[in-house]
């Protein structure tokens, strides 16, 4: 009897430490990254895609898509597709920033080389990569026209998904 009483309670202590604390039931869904949080702003950073120094909280006001991204990346260089089409059909409706963190000229000799143009903001420091917390690409955080995250894609994405987050995050 005592062998029964032991066995069941060491089977109901496994069961309930299995079960989700009630503190982690109230976080909501999580984003993938440490320091970026669903329906909040991320850090602010400035960057410089050629046209000068900008910051991005000055680009709020329409979605803003920011793809971390590498150019030994295999998936990387799939989307590379999905964001020309992006650019070709929101246009000046939506914010397209690509993140390179190799040496400066890297990414952008790549770009160039595949006759891609894309608005790309080299961060050769990876200070940019640290604030968010991207230690693999590609990650893909679409921003509502307020600054908040709306979605989060760590890994490849298709067409598909990014045209569905941006319409969601259009309000449409």
């Amino acid at each position: 009897m005592k062998l029964r009483s032991a066995l069941i309670l060491s089977v109901l202590t496994l069961l309930l430490g299995s079960l989700p604390n009630a503190a982690a039931a109230h976080r909501g869904p999580q984003t993938g990254l440490r320091t970026i949080a669903f329906a909040k702003t991320p850090p602010d950073f400035t960057f410089d895609t050629g046209a000068g120094p900008e910051r991005l909280s000055t680009l709020f006001g329409k979605p803003i898509v920011l793809n971390f991204w590498a150019t030994w990346c295999e998936p990387c260089l799939q989307e590379l597709d999905v964001f020309e089409k992006m650019q070709s059909v929101y246009g000046d409706g939506a914010t397209l920033i690509t993140l390179s963190k190799e040496p400066p000229g890297t990414a952008r000799g790549l770009l160039d080389a595949k006759h891609v143009t894309l608005p790309l903001a080299e961060d050769p420091s990876g200070t940019i990569f640290g604030a968010y917390s991207v230690e693999k690409v590609p990650v893909t955080i679409v921003l509502r026209r307020d600054g908040t995250v709306s979605y989060v894609s760590v890994g490849e994405l298709d067409w598909n998904e990014l045209h569905t987050a941006l319409d969601a995050a259009l309000g449409q």
